[in-house]
């Protein structure tokens, strides 16, 4: 089936994002001669072009785009003849009063279909399948709702040297969804006495400083540092390595994205809504709190993952 151009409008963090790509690749599926494009924050929806699921990127945070999102706005002709191009618009903005829906009108034909923001939690009904839920629109039902990304080797058996290695993710955009950095450091030292076990450890600019000093107290030859790396770069780290373990996080839900069996060290966030997907995936919770998880339980759940 032909559709022409389909643009899908995505913002959001990373996590949002990962869990749109069963949207990329159903529509993907449905309409294989389609061009598929995303309108979104480049840094984060690269990971789809590069995964071959969307043909082309464009910044949201391109400036003239603004006008979009105020009413009657001045709209650039370049722009107008940008939404002009598509047949399909799908739009997962915030966007109650339907400004941005109201411009794109005054300058494109395209049917429009309005996606939610994101999924209501009391509904209890997975991210994913919230999000797939306006394709029916396009006759498009029971879709593939495991986030699937290829980027990389796969090869996750050994390293070079033929030790196993395990990515770690130690924080989060929310302290609050943050294991205590002391008991990372204890459960970090616990499973390097594993002489055939590597770590590649990752840190954003949101961390202030934690993957940096969690390295600093292991030994170096056994540590490598993935900070502030580009999604797509990092993508290619993680796809090499032999499991993750992380917080409720968008990188924890790259992880998943890309096969690897994956350690969630979860909080409050509802599972039934926002738990990663994927073939092997392990929420380790405590009943008290995250801060209450024991190292050793840590240790034992990544032990176990790794056998």
């Amino acid at each position: 089936m032909s559709a022409g151009k389909i643009l899908v409008v995505r913002g959001g963090a990373i996590g949002d994002f990962i869990l749109t790509l069963p949207v990329f690749a159903a529509l993907r599926e449905h309409f294989p001669n389609a061009h598929l494009e995303v309108l979104g924050y480049a840094h984060i929806a690269s990971l789809a072009k590069a995964g071959g699921l969307v043909d082309a990127v464009r910044s949201i945070e391109a400036g003239p785009l603004a006008a979009f999102f105020a009413r009657n706005g001045t709209l650039e002709k370049s722009l107008q003849e940008f939404f002009a191009g598509f047949s399909i618009i799908i739009s997962y903005l915030y966007d109650p009063d339907g400004i941005f829906q109201a411009n794109a009108a005054r300058c494109s034909k395209a049917q429009f279909i309005v996606g939610p923001h994101r999924p209501n939690d009391a509904a209890r009904i997975h991210a994913t399948e919230v999000l797939l839920k306006p394709l029916e629109r396009l006759a498009i039902f029971a879709a593939d709702s495991t986030p699937r990304l290829r980027i990389g080797s796969n090869d996750r058996e050994r390293t070079s040297e033929g030790a196993l290695r395990l990515a770690v993710h130690p924080g989060s955009g929310s302290e609050s969804k943050n294991w205590p950095e002391t008991k990372w450091a204890g459960a970090l030292s616990q499973l390097l006495s594993n002489p055939n076990l590597n770590l590649l450890l990752v840190g954003g600019e949101a961390e202030q400083g934690r993957a940096e000093r969690l390295a600093g107290k292991l030994p170096p030859e056994r540590v490598e540092l993935a900070q502030n790396l580009p999604l797509v770069d990092l993508a290619v780290r993680l796809s090499s390595c032999t499991a993750f373990v992380g917080h409720d996080s968008g990188i924890t839900h790259l992880a998943a994205a890309l096969g690897l069996p994956v350690i969630a060290l979860w909080g409050e966030s509802s599972e039934e809504v926002w738990k990663p997907k994927g073939a092997k995936i392990v929420l380790v919770k405590a009943e008290h709190g995250l801060s209450a998880l024991s190292v050793e339980q840590v240790v034992r759940s990544i032990a176990a993952l790794l056998a």
